[in-house]
């Protein structure tokens, strides 16, 4: 509407790194990409990107631009979604990072219900390996993951507690008890999770009493996987309620608690840049990612709240 194409189109070259890769996105000719730029540098006097062999990089110039770029853009959208929410036509987009299992747990259903509320609404959802780095360069709306961090800048919006345990077949030997202590685990095959995930400290620490005896059948990081040799009877995994809620649901799998008190729960955590103005959008798309997640926890159904936007 109001904004220039270029600036769509320096937006998507920055996350693209080329020119190429950004007018396939776009369908916009590379060579018409490439000449605003041009002419845009021209009129700053100074290049925006350093021309490397296979990619794009921004100069000092071009990340003060960015910024300018993406913060008009964003302030773009929300006129957009004051324009649409006077007119009733609840438009609007909310951009998310998070990780693996956020998005193949949580957000399928959050999406689909809140859909229903704002059916003109875009959820674009980054699977990311560093979340709050994302809420610190403006680039997303909203952070959702486990045990995130909130230095200066950045606020929690909501955190929820999520129980460690074990989980198995139905058929298993410990599937029967209502709690479970680490030592009884130890003697099984073990499914653990890659460093890169939030709880594999957790258990490095708890395991550290049993030396060789601990045997481990698979390392990943993706709980997918775990959960499918959980199945296959490739050994027993420690994962979150939340991992394991709708193979619970199915009798597919069985979740015990842990009875060892080292084992904190992890937070589940939604974390926005502070002092920044949200977009309105996604106050109440937050607020439904907060109420399915309890919900989940609690066997409950989840449902989307009505929110006005006026009061946002």
């Amino acid at each position: 509407m109001l904004h220039n194409r270029l600036l769509i189109y320096l937006d998507e070259v920055v996350r693209c790194g080329s020119i190429r890769a950004a007018s396939r996105k776009l369908n916009v000719a590379s060579s018409a990409i490439n000449r605003q730029i041009l002419a845009l540098e021209e009129d700053l006097g100074t290049p925006i990107f350093e021309r490397l062999p296979r990619r794009l990089r921004l100069t000092a110039v071009g990340e003060l631009l960015i910024d300018h770029v993406r913060a008009t853009l964003r302030a773009q959208q929300q006129l957009n979604v004051r324009i649409a929410d006077l007119t009733g036509l609840r438009w609007g987009q909310v951009t998310v990072a998070t990780v693996g299992t956020v998005a193949a747990e949580i957000l399928p259903t959050v999406i689909q219900s809140f859909r229903r509320d704002y059916p003109k609404s875009t959820i674009d959802v980054r699977m990311v390996g560093d979340v709050l780095t994302h809420i610190l360069s403006n680039e997303v709306d909203v952070g959702i993951g486990f045990d995130l961090a909130a230095p200066p800048g950045v606020r929690t919006v909501f955190d929820i507690p999520v129980r460690l345990g074990v989980v198995m077949a139905p058929d298993h030997a410990l599937a029967g008890r209502a709690h479970i202590s680490l030592a009884a685990c130890v003697g099984f095959p073990l499914i653990l999770p890659s460093q890169a995930m939030s709880m594999r400290p957790i258990l490095d620490r708890a395991f550290e009493n049993f030396g060789e005896s601990v045997q481990a059948t698979v390392i990943t990081n993706s709980v997918e996987l775990m959960k499918q040799s959980v199945m296959r009877d490739q050994g027993i995994a420690f994962l979150t309620e939340m991992n394991v809620h709708e193979e619970r649901t199915r009798g597919e799998l069985v979740f015990v608690p842990l009875t060892e008190s080292q084992f904190e729960p992890l937070h589940l955590r939604a974390i926005v840049k502070s002092n920044h103005q949200m977009n309105l959008m996604a106050e109440p798309f937050i607020r439904a990612c907060e109420m399915h997640s309890n919900a989940l926890l609690s066997n409950l159904t989840p449902s989307v709240p009505e929110v006005d936007l006026h009061q946002v």
